[in-house]
């Protein structure tokens, strides 16, 4: 099919395109975690997984305060952490099989660690979109606010997270 000569041009590419994805989505999962804009109510009042800010007009400062720790917001933190743990566990893998890895080994544990990763980043999602409204613990309507990018870049996360865990299991060490 390949030109002998082609295959481990492909490799590379592949073995660049791989780390470049995996950078990308470790990015991706720590703005998702420390950002604050997991839930936008108006253009002055947001609220992420560890405060609540109002914009003052006159300073022209947030002024934040703690989110109150319900059981929901817990797992939501906690398994966001995690997400981020388990990929960057996983790149540090990855880095360390590539170069003592034998020829033609498999990268499975990376490609595991990473699966994990996007499935707490799943869950996490799952746990905000289904209780918000006992997360957000507030008296106002939750149909005047809508999610923040930061709830979207942790949803972006789950297929490429899962699609690099993928293409790890299936990558093999070439020279």
């Amino acid at each position: 099919m390949w030109p002998q000569w082609k295959l481990p041009a492909i490799m590379v590419l592949l073995l660049m395109s791989v780390t470049v994805l995996h950078l990308f989505t470790l990015a991706m999962l720590f703005i998702a975690t420390m950002e604050k804009s997991w839930w936008v109510w108006a253009d002055a009042e947001i609220t992420d997984l560890w405060s609540n800010c109002i914009h003052d007009n006159i300073t022209g400062n947030w002024l934040c305060a703690a989110s109150n720790g319900n059981d929901w917001l817990q797992a939501v933190q906690s398994l966001m952490v995690l997400s981020v743990v388990f990929s960057s566990i996983s790149f540090l893998v990855f880095l360390g099989q590539l170069f003592t890895m034998s020829k033609g080994g498999l990268f499975y544990f990376t490609g595991l660690c990473q699966v994990f990763a996007g499935f707490t980043s799943f869950a996490t999602c799952l746990i905000y979109t289904f209780h918000r409204k006992k997360i957000l613990e507030d008296s106002r309507d939750l149909s005047i606010g809508h999610f923040g990018f930061c709830f979207i870049l942790a949803w972006s996360c789950v297929p490429l997270l899962l699609f690099s865990g993928v293409l790890y299991v299936h990558l093999r060490k070439r020279q």
